[in-house]
């Protein structure tokens, strides 16, 4: 039976379950959710409801909660990795028969997943990878190879060698460390100099902040590479438009096709987190439905320049 027959079939069989979503900002309630949606009830633990991609990520999940007739409940984290690792055993005395996790520490939530999975629920991870072993399916980008691509884009414009740089980075972030290390490990070795990493912590004012402290000690910079949404958004607003530093990084917004246009973003490496909520979503019907876990769904990276930025416009308008 292949994969789109399942959906199908799980679709027709929850004709008369409402797909619901939640706002995000409430706890995961308790009770009979397995009751609720016979067959597929999903809880997804999101980092943070701020982040454009994480929203994004909610509603391509929500759009395919609801084309395979399972309900959705979205908890938020709020950065907080010990409020997430409570969100999964919350949904775990709900009973759900599916979970999602956007992990904001990924040793940090294996405690509560191997609880989950000792109860037979079945788990998808979104974004962060997981040690092997730890859910069913890993959904995303592997940020490793995508900073190392990213770092080679870098030296094939010509823009590493003899190029000062700091990071605008989110420590807690095991992910965006990744990215930090594996670009750097690419640029440095062709002739750039690293100087220093601020902590922008996820948060987009933080991230402003550490990204102005840093390019007012260091004005010689010839970059400054985030890590994430919230540290390009920050540095983006940190930085004038003529500036001499430009920016490079991870994750559109209108605030940085903006940045694009003027001149000061000259690249940034876009994920797709719609698809992978739908992505995520789907497997864990198939799953659900009988079918053997992928394992990990790869969803590639696009680095987007003044070049290829008119596509994604209408996305963040």
């Amino acid at each position: 039976m292949n994969r789109s027959f399942r959906l199908a079939a799980v679709a027709t069989a929850a004709t008369l379950t409402l797909a619901a979503c939640s706002t995000g900002n409430e706890e995961p309630t308790t009770g009979e959710a397995g009751e609720a949606a016979d067959e597929c009830v999903i809880g997804m633990t999101q980092i943070n409801q701020t982040a454009t991609f994480f929203t994004q990520m909610n509603e391509g999940a929500q759009e395919a909660a609801e084309a395979a007739g399972c309900e959705l409940q979205i908890a938020n984290a709020n950065n907080d990795s010990a409020k997430q690792s409570s969100d999964i055993e919350n949904f775990v005395s709900q009973g759900v028969t599916g979970l999602i996790v956007v992990a904001i520490d990924v040793n940090g939530v294996l405690p509560a997943l191997e609880r989950a999975t000792a109860d037979g629920i079945r788990t998808v991870a979104i974004d962060a990878q997981l040690d092997e072993g730890a859910v069913d399916t890993f959904v995303g980008v592997d940020n490793e190879a995508a900073g190392e691509e990213a770092g080679q884009w870098v030296v094939d414009q010509g823009l590493a060698d003899g190029a000062k740089y700091g990071v605008v980075n989110a420590r807690s972030s095991f992910i965006q460390n990744q990215r930090e290390d594996s670009f750097r490990a690419v640029i440095d070795d062709a002739g750039a100099t690293f100087t220093q990493s601020v902590d922008g912590e996820n948060v987009q004012e933080q991230a402003a902040t550490a990204a102005q402290n840093l390019v007012t000690a260091r004005r010689d910079l010839d970059f400054v590479y985030t890590t994430g949404e919230p540290a390009t958004v920050g540095a983006v607003a940190a930085l004038d438009a003529d500036s001499d530093t430009k920016v490079i990084g991870w994750d559109l917004t209108a605030e940085v096709i903006a940045g694009i246009d003027s001149g000061l973003v000259t690249a940034v490496v876009q994920q797709d987190p719609r698809q992978e909520g739908v992505e995520a979503v789907n497997e864990l019907a198939a799953i659900l439905d009988g079918a053997e876990p992928e394992g990990f769904i790869s969803v590639p990276i696009t680095i987007v320049t003044e070049e290829n930025v008119d596509p994604y416009r209408e996305i963040f308008e």
